[in-house]
């Protein structure tokens, strides 16, 4: 969020021209220490969403865990 780009904490998966990313990666920089190109456009897109399906399948069994032990 925006404390987290005030810090420069963000990650960036970007997709789309490399010159046009290369020109960009300077400004993004300033929001995010990570910043990844993936290639052709919407390959960004598609790092995020793996991610976040990673994150959620984590945050699923961390639950699941957490119920069978109160159980």
């Amino acid at each position: 969020g925006v404390g987290a780009a005030r810090a420069g904490n963000l990650t960036f998966m970007v997709g789309g021209v490399e010159q046009e990313f290369n020109a960009a990666k300077e400004l993004l920089t300033c929001m995010g220490s990570n910043v990844v190109y993936c290639g052709e456009v919407g390959t960004g897109q598609a790092a995020k969403i793996c991610n976040n399906m990673l994150l959620a399948i984590s945050m699923i069994g961390t639950a699941e865990t957490m119920n069978l032990g109160i159980r």
